[in-house]
């Protein structure tokens, strides 16, 4: 078998190569559901370009959405490009073999765009590896007139300047309210025959736009930023954040590509709204989400079943960052349990708060099919989960506990933070003394209620402080420091019942380095780059010492960027992007934590924190 490139004819994949490479299928496309474009009518060519393997970015729903929507668009024909596996890129190498879309094995070099989303700084040198894969500059300002357009957006694109010498432009917001407008304007600048310089001064006046090459940031002598100056007379300072203001207005596919392979998450994937009530202060998706938008009962049940009739799949996800909370939450879930019942489909329930389950609708799901339980009470005292705005208690989480365990439920991931500003060595006993109590609770139900042996899993990660969030002024504890409170958590847990997994240490902190980054940060990426780091977010590729060496070659200090507690009044590196929350409420809730005093969720009371100004969502149900 061979697959040919489109415009050169030239053979750009055989069963041999195929063959000497890991899932084979990550490579070949063709799946179900994917668009088959006549090229000859089509206008832009569109890659969009997820910065890991294959499995991982087909289980991105922000891809499904995006793939779509642009090829709704008879202009345009939107590919998809992954990180190739370090197996295959060998090859490529060998070869010389340029990056290619799945769809119609074309070089990524010949699009208009190269769209990369951006959800996790961990996959930062696998947009470098793409770029020198495809023969495409890694820097803006060394790419020509037939190089692609750059972009990117996503979660991380918050703060973008870790990624701004090599990125053309980045949208931040959602994507679905200006890639038509984008398109529209390249179509009829390309027409014309217009520069890229001439295209991305026009994307100024777009709101959410952020072209980089347009400003330059400013230091002090101490290091820290003096100010981000616009070197162009239309460079705002201030890019506003773009969010869909209706819900069930809002494009969605009644459709999903179903990968050739098991995907990460292989299942239909149903988003609920968007945004959080609840304000956790160590999360950022809480913050730059807001204001929470439902989408009606009516809507997601329709989505459900041509969702579900189209794909085929046997399990539907509810997507959400708190499940729980969806205001119609009991007659949608008793409506959806109906559906897949005749469809013998299962039903996830991910982001489940403790404190708002319900039990009615546990053993309503469990009668389809039985999985897993997962909650996340982040921090095992009182005092911490009051710090982080968790407004959960020991007592409702027993209670929770207590009814998954007499609804039938013997497996539970528990989710905790390590390193939160101002733990103590109590607080992290205090999670073992919380799992040790999730136990005892188990075997206190009656036995002829328990479903064998209680299967607990608790799980810490490394608690990052990430831009707009309340914590964003906090140091991150040190990589010594982290593994202290490992040992400390393990040797504190005695039940033969519960097992305990961390994150990685190391990750974690040069996570926070380049979450909090400034553009002198893509001088570390760069250097770790060139020494041959990729997939730095796969544990058994991760080389600290190789990205030790690039910042002594790059000058980047980690402690610096990592372990350093900022002043209020200090400019960060994003200050000049709006995303509605204010810095203002940003630090009203900073020194509530330090006093530990919680804040309402939105729907209690209306905390002030500045997304009013959209006129959407939350802030103005009746």
């Amino acid at each position: 078998m061979y697959f040919i490139n489109w415009r050169t004819k030239m053979t750009i994949l055989s069963d041999h190569i195929l063959k000497q490479v890991d899932k084979p299928a990550r490579y070949i496309g063709g799946e179900i559901n994917a668009y088959n474009k006549e090229l000859s009518q089509i206008d832009i060519r569109f890659a969009f370009a997820f910065p890991d393997v294959y499995e991982v970015g087909m289980s991105h729903l922000g891809m499904q959405i995006l793939y779509h929507f642009l090829n709704r668009r008879e202009d345009t024909f939107c590919e998809r490009v992954f990180s190739p596996w370090v197996d295959m890129e060998k090859i490529m190498r060998e070869k010389q073999m340029p990056l290619f879309s799945l769809e119609t094995h074309s070089p990524i070099k010949d699009f208009d765009f190269v769209g990369f989303t951006l959800q996790y700084e961990m996959s930062y040198t696998n947009i470098l590896n793409m770029l020198d894969l495809a023969g495409i500059p890694l820097l803006s300002k060394d790419r020509k007139e037939d190089d692609p357009i750059i972009v990117a957006g996503g979660p991380c694109a918050y703060n973008p300047e870790p990624l701004a010498p090599f990125i053309d432009f980045f949208y931040i917001g959602e994507g679905e309210l200006a890639y038509d407008e984008i398109l529209d304007l390249y179509k009829a600048y390309k027409k014309e025959g217009r520069t890229r310089t001439e295209f991305l001064e026009a994307l100024l006046e777009i709101e959410g736009m952020y072209v980089p090459c347009f400003y330059e940031e400013v230091y002090k002598e101490d290091g820290t930023i003096l100010e981000k100056k616009p070197l162009h007379p239309k460079a705002k300072t201030k890019i506003r954040k773009l969010i869909m203001p209706d819900m069930d207005d809002v494009y969605y596919p009644t459709t999903q590509v179903i990968p050739w392979i098991q995907a990460v998450h292989d299942r239909v994937t149903l988003e609920m709204f968007r945004g959080c009530l609840r304000g956790c202060r160590f999360c950022q998706a809480g913050m730059i989400y807001r204001p929470v938008r439902e989408k009606s009962k009516d809507v997601l049940l329709g989505y459900a079943e041509k969702l579900l009739a189209s794909t085929g799949y046997e399990e539907i996800s509810l997507a959400s960052l708190s499940t729980s909370d969806y205001k119609d939450l009991e007659p949608f879930a008793n409506e959806l349990v109906e559906l897949c019942e005749k469809e013998c489909v299962n039903i996830s329930l991910p982001s489940l708060r403790i404190d708002a389950f319900s039990v009615d609708l546990m053993q309503k799901v469990q009668e389809v099919r039985k999985s897993s339980l997962t909650f996340a009470p982040e921090a095992g005292t009182q005092r911490m989960r009051d710090v982080i705005n968790k407004n959960i208690t020991e007592e409702e989480i027993l209670r929770g506990c207590d009814l998954a365990f007499n609804g039938g439920w013997n497996r539970v991931k528990l989710y905790f933070m390590l390193g939160l500003p101002g733990e103590t060595p109590e607080d992290v006993v205090g999670i073992a003394n919380l799992a040790e109590s999730i136990v005892s609770t188990y075997y206190n139900i009656d036995k002829s209620k328990r479903q064998g042996a209680l299967q607990l899993v608790v799980s810490t990660s490394c608690f990052v402080p990430k831009a707009f969030t309340p914590f964003q002024w906090e140091p991150q504890d040190t990589c010594e420091s982290f593994i202290e409170k490992h040992v400390m958590l393990k040797r504190a847990i005695s039940s033969k019942q519960i097992k305990y997994n961390h994150h990685d240490a190391k990750t974690s902190v040069l996570e926070a380095v380049i979450a909090r980054g400034d553009r002198r940060v893509a001088g570390l990426i760069y250097e770790a780059f060139k020494l041959g780091c990729t997939f730095d977010s796969w544990s058994e590729h991760f080389d600290g010492e190789k990205w030790n060496e690039a910042a002594r070659l790059s000058n980047v200090d980690f402690a610096f960027y990592a372990n350093r507690r900022r002043e209020y009044d200090e400019v960060f590196p994003w200050d000049h992007i709006d995303i509605g929350v204010t810095k203002n409420f940003l630090i009203r809730e900073s020194k509530k934590a330090h006093e530990a005093v919680t804040t309402p969720q939105c729907r209690e009371k209306c905390s002030g924190c500045g997304a009013s100004k959209f006129n959407k969502g939350v802030c103005y149900e009746n």
